[in-house]
């Protein structure tokens, strides 16, 4: 019981943390609207979640373990689920960008947190796997879900009415529950290093980028968030620009790769129940590929000119989202020996490094996709993915040997 209650708290937390943190697309929509922002203006707000999330994670992380796992969570949810209940009231963008920064602050708290605890309920590698694809999966889920909910409170007769922010009085209600089931929840406290000095602690964090274990993550963690980003944020585009469905459609049948990658992360956590991370992860790769490769050639220009329904799209339209199926369990399975091979000691500083590399990785990936996509076209750009997975598949060899000569090595000792 103590276990169930544990892993229902950070899934709940990373539930909660989904949805807000994958509404910034629908926010700057409505912000145009209701505000009458400017489009840079708005995209501003992309800038004050994920800055804020690197640069908390790279401040916080070593000394998360010194308060505890349980009260930097509480801590991130009391933050998030205030800042929900003041916005539908003082309505102003400014406001909206005092949340996102929030939101970011208090999700680097919440996800550096959520990893370590997650390494505290696993005894080996595979039991970590499988459990990290697990609460990654309902992450994906929370995605999902938030598209629908902030939708419902949208108003389609006045597209200027303010009354879609009172999706943050039930956003705050949700937060409420799931301050409460932490509340409930067993955590124990971490273990504390020999060395107690923040400094040493934040020099620690820093120290762990000298390991060539962590040198293979970060590259690793780059590629996967190149394809990832890539494809996530230029499909709309791809099936507007390159297969000519209205727009609509295109952003509609976007939601099939968010499904893909919620599906693939939850039917992943149990398979790795069951069978080794590595000969999995490469069959991964080798299908992600074999989809770009089968599919693309399909996406003829203009291939779906016409179309005023999902039911008239061409066949490149639903297959090209399926990759999300194949690599929706890289990055958790990545994090997964990462942190595996290390003291649990490291893991909150590690977790600051992974979340530090996302955010800024994924920035990257998607300027780069998008350079490319406007100087070569869309099936180009999509080709092009190819290289990142031909690269992650050296990555993964290397880091499966180093990992494993690191835990053989502390093994014998």
């Amino acid at each position: 019981m103590p276990r169930i209650l544990i892993i229902a708290a950070i899934a709940a937390s990373y539930y909660v943390f989904a949805i807000l943190l994958n509404s910034v697309g629908t926010v700057i929509l409505q912000s145009i609207t209701s505000f009458e922002v400017s489009k840079p203006d708005a995209s501003t707000l992309e800038g004050f979640k994920d800055l804020s999330i690197a640069l908390v994670s790279f401040l916080v992380a070593s000394f998360i373990p010194r308060v505890g796992y349980k009260v930097a969570m509480l801590v991130g949810l009391a933050m998030v689920g205030v800042l929900c209940a003041l916005l539908p009231g003082i309505a102003e963008f400014w406001m909206i960008k005092v949340l996102f920064a929030g939101v970011g602050t208090a999700f680097a708290l919440v996800k550096v947190s959520v990893y370590a605890i997650i390494g505290q309920l696993s005894p080996d590698t595979r039991s970590h796997s499988s459990l990290m694809n697990t609460i990654e999966g309902i992450f994906m889920l929370g995605v999902l879900s938030g598209y629908w909910v902030f939708s419902a409170f949208i108003d389609e007769v006045n597209a200027a009415s303010l009354s879609w922010l009172n999706v943050y009085y039930l956003l705050a209600a949700i937060v409420a529950v799931t301050f409460l089931l932490v509340c409930l929840a067993p955590i124990d406290k971490p273990e504390k290093s020999n060395d107690t000095g923040s400094g040493a602690e934040f020099l620690a964090m820093l120290k762990l980028t000298y390991q060539p274990l962590v040198l293979i993550f970060i590259l690793s963690i780059f590629l996967y968030v190149l394809i990832e980003q890539g494809i996530g944020s230029w499909l709309p585009t791809f099936n507007r620009e390159v297969l000519g469905l209205p727009v609509n459609v295109s952003i509609q049948i976007t939601s099939i790769f968010a499904v893909s990658l919620a599906v693939g992360r939850l039917l992943a956590g149990v398979i790795l129940a069951r069978v080794n991370w590595f000969p999995f992860l490469t069959v991964c790769l080798i299908m992600m590929a074999a989809i770009m490769v089968l599919s693309l050639p399909l996406a003829e220009d203009g291939a779906g000119a016409g179309a005023t329904s999902w039911l008239q799209a061409p066949v490149a339209a639903f297959l090209i989202p399926l990759i999300g199926l194949t690599m929706a369990p890289i990055y958790p399975v990545i994090n997964s020996v990462m942190l595996s091979a290390l003291p649990k000691v490291q893991h909150a500083p590690m977790t600051g490094l992974i979340v530090v590399f996302s955010a800024l990785g994924g920035t990257t990936g998607s300027i780069i996709t998008g350079y490319v996509f406007e100087a070569m076209g869309g099936q180009r750009a999509f080709y092009l993915s190819l290289i990142p997975i031909g690269l992650i598949m050296l990555t993964l060899y290397l880091f499966k040997r180093v990992s494993g000569q690191l835990t053989g090595t502390e093994a014998t000792a």
